[in-house]
């Protein structure tokens, strides 16, 4: 996360704009701001495709990095995070490389954990249930998706996800576009 602050920062000087210029581009609050580029906030896909929008750059320039070509994540590198707003885990399992279009996650959702945002944003999901179970609401339909079935859908439905079970779940994810 300490580059995306960073290139927000660097973005940000680059176009000779103030704090609140981006603020007024962007409808998010100075003092937020001035915390994503000091690195001392979380910062949702959702805040960051504004501030992108606002530099009028592709949310993935944030991620690329013209150095890295890494093909294989050892597990050791392997680092779970969380996204504000999210209680489900998630960890990163794809290569860095640039013009990537995948994004290869493993996510843990808690025990009886309720998504409660609906989502809808271009791209696709792909979700192989590893252990537990997981239900899917796309569209308003409902999908019990159990270890060993997978569930695939276009990302401009609305959609969430819920745990059931009294115990974690384990998901394999891939979604597009490429949003970490």
């Amino acid at each position: 996360m300490e580059e995306i602050f960073k290139k927000v920062k660097d973005l940000r000087k680059q176009n000779n704009l103030t704090l609140k210029d981006v603020s007024e581009k962007t409808g998010l609050s100075v003092s937020f701001l001035s915390q994503v580029e000091r690195g001392t906030t979380s910062l949702t896909i959702t805040s960051l495709k504004k501030i992108a929008d606002a530099f009028e750059v592709p949310i993935t320039c944030f991620f690329e990095n013209e150095s890295n070509q890494n093909f294989v994540v050892k597990v050791e590198h392997q680092k779970p995070f969380r996204i504000e707003g999210s209680t489900a885990e998630y960890t990163r399992l794809g290569g860095a490389f640039n013009g990537r279009s995948l994004e290869p996650l493993l996510v843990t959702l808690e025990p009886n954990m309720v998504q409660d945002n609906v989502f809808s944003h271009p791209g696709e999901e792909f979700y192989y249930v590893l252990e537990g179970a997981v239900i899917f609401n796309v569209d308003g339909q409902e999908y019990l998706v159990k270890a060993g079935d997978s569930i695939h859908y276009p990302s401009n439905l609305p959609h969430y996800w819920s745990n059931p079970l009294n115990q974690p779940s384990k998901v394999l994810c891939v979604v597009t576009p490429v949003i970490f």
